[in-house]
């Protein structure tokens, strides 16, 4: 916040500072919002004399030069001895300050001279950010617990040093704990997060940026810095992600996102922390649809449906939303939200106006429809005529995906998950509209099919015999093949194109159990012609059923092995 505000501020006449020359273009701070008056303000047209314009020069001049001093710098060793003497000198300053606050609740200028002295103190602390090691004298002797009291004054009547000193110790915040400096030392480190996280500090960080305005430049540095304490300790401890959302952050994380400001640096850090707030948290993604969370972001997207992001910290905005979106229909009850809230017409019209969110649009439907909690979102992307968007997207891979940092593996798996889903989900009227689609235009998709999976088989079976030579060569050293190499060589084939080719063999399948002739001939015929083998199918699809349902119930796992063991049965 300029320091200019505090000549806003009308002090009580007392003794006299010594006047100086009346200077001409004062700077003026921010309005105080319309409201009753405490004793000892000037109501709206007191005149202002010479005395006033002296009294403010005075107020201005101090904390220039206050602000002056703390450039320099301390250039003191700084050790042991010397943080506690530090950390003393702040909660004798700090405690002077409160007490003059009681004392003089209605007249700044009694407490300015301690607001400025706690301003200082605050700054010098600082350099304990350069020795996180010394982190447990900040909680042994009580700093932590002050500086969250800062944070939390309730009287709001003398707001610009309540912001002043709040930025202040958010600005302190920020830099212990910077993420790389914690993990320099992670005793020191880990005492003072379980301060921070004992004191509820995102709670009251909350509550310090509701107060905060941000079309002042201070204010919103004071945001952003906010956040990025939140993200520090966040990393640091993912754990602590409920903890913070349920403290108020997702809630002001939502209206900061859809309030009607212009685009800046603020609400993109926004989207971030949302994004790290949902990532692997269903409790997380719970709290963000019962706050109707997902509308919010189905909103803030609507934006892209037609237009490309202006800049590039507006595409990683963007972005971010879309990523946020995807996590929380990893949670059944939000893929119903999203279904009421018209997210699968939006996602539709997005792959239909090939703009920048195209890419993001495939991968929300992705999530929206996988699982058996996704077949209400399936049959409604078929009555929304669906099928026409997703198929042409089937039959040829944009050159614009590249573009988009969007490889042809990723594009192609998206559109063969939902196209394998559908078919793993869809009954009726719906089924028999997708199945037919194989059949238009003398099974042109059929053919597309038989392409995607000679075009993955070649390319897993290269990943294969590199594994195998590798497997070899552990043999021959004497080296034993651990249950965790397996794993990584298994990861190793899915990342060469393993998943894609099981769910184009899944297809396969499908298709060739739909009782439509000509699907299963014409997949067969291709098979004979381009010398692949129903065997290697049938191997790849029991692969594909033994790994299935990660992190579902035995019961759901063993449900749908059985169903894609029969349909191996008649394939």
């Amino acid at each position: 916040m300029d320091v200019g505000e505090l000549l806003n501020y009308q002090p009580d006449r007392g003794t006299k500072r010594p006047r100086k020359d009346e200077g001409e273009g004062e700077p003026r701070g921010r309005q105080k919002l319309a409201g009753p008056r405490e004793p000892g303000w000037h109501q709206e047209g007191d005149s202002l004399d010479s005395e006033d314009n002296s009294d403010k020069k005075k107020l201005l001049e101090k904390l220039m030069d206050h602000d002056e001093d703390l450039e320099v710098g301390n250039s003191e060793p700084v050790d042991e001895s010397s943080v506690k003497k530090m950390i003393l000198t702040f909660e004798k300053r700090a405690y002077k300050n409160q007490e003059l606050r009681i004392k003089f609740p209605d007249n700044p200028e009694k407490f300015m001279e301690s607001e400025l002295d706690l301003n200082d103190i605050i700054q010098e602390m600082h350099v304990i950010a350069t020795m996180p090691d010394l982190y447990h004298l900040l909680v042994e002797l009580n700093a932590v617990h002050s500086f969250l009291g800062l944070l939390s004054h309730e009287n709001t009547d003398i707001l610009l040093f309540l912001e002043k000193k709040a930025i202040g110790v958010v600005d302190l915040l920020q830099e212990l704990t910077d993420i790389d400096t914690l993990q320099e030392s992670e005793e020191g480190a880990e005492v003072l997060i379980d301060a921070l996280v004992e004191g509820q500090v995102v709670a009251l960080l909350v509550q310090n940026m509701e107060r905060l305005d941000e079309q002042v430049k201070e204010e919103a540095d004071g945001v952003y810095n906010t956040l990025g304490i939140i993200e520090n300790v966040a990393e640091f401890r993912p754990g602590m992600c409920t903890e913070a959302a349920q403290q108020g952050l997702m809630q002001w994380l939502l209206k900061r996102i859809k309030a009607k400001m212009p685009f800046d640096a603020n609400k993109l850090y926004c989207s971030e922390i949302l994004a790290i707030l949902l990532q692997n948290n269903d409790n997380t993604r719970d709290l963000l649809g019962e706050l109707d969370g997902i509308d919010v972001l189905l909103q803030q997207l609507s934006v892209f449906k037609r237009h490309n992001p202006s800049t590039a910290e507006e595409q990683e905005m963007m972005e971010n939303l879309f990523v946020s979106l995807c996590s929380c229909l990893m949670l059944a009850s939000n893929r119903e939200r999203f279904l009421k809230g018209e997210g699968l017409q939006l996602m539709n019209l997005m792959l239909r106006e090939k703009k920048m969110s195209r890419t993001s649009a495939l991968k929300v439907l992705d999530h929206a429809m996988i699982g058996p909690e996704g077949s209400d979102n399936c049959h409604k992307f078929v009555d929304i005529l669906g099928l026409r968007t997703i198929f042409p997207l089937f039959m040829k891979t944009p050159k614009k995906m590249k573009k988009a940092g969007f490889s042809d593996k990723e594009h192609e798996e998206h559109v063969c998950s939902i196209i394998a889903t559908m078919l793993r989900n869809l009954k009726g009227q719906q089924r028999t509209r997708l199945l037919s689609k194989f059949t238009e235009n003398d099974c042109e998709k059929v053919d597309r099919l038989m392409e995607l999976h000679f075009k993955y088989l070649e390319a897993v079976q290269v990943a294969d015999k590199k594994i195998e030579g590798e497997k070899h060569d552990m043999v021959r050293r004497g080296e034993i093949i651990e249950d965790s190499m397996e794993e990584e060589f298994y990861l190793r084939r899915l990342d060469a194109g393993l998943f894609v080719l099981q769910l184009l063999c899944y297809i396969m399948v499908e298709i060739s159990n739909a009782s439509i002739p000509q699907l299963q001939q014409r997949v067969h015929q291709i098979l004979n012609l381009r010398g692949g083998s129903v065997k290697v199918v049938r191997h790849i699809m029991r692969e594909f059923a033994e790994n299935l349902g990660d992190g579902k119930s035995e019961e759901f796992k063993e449900n749908e092995k059985k169903m894609i063991l029969d349909l191996l049965e008649n394939f």
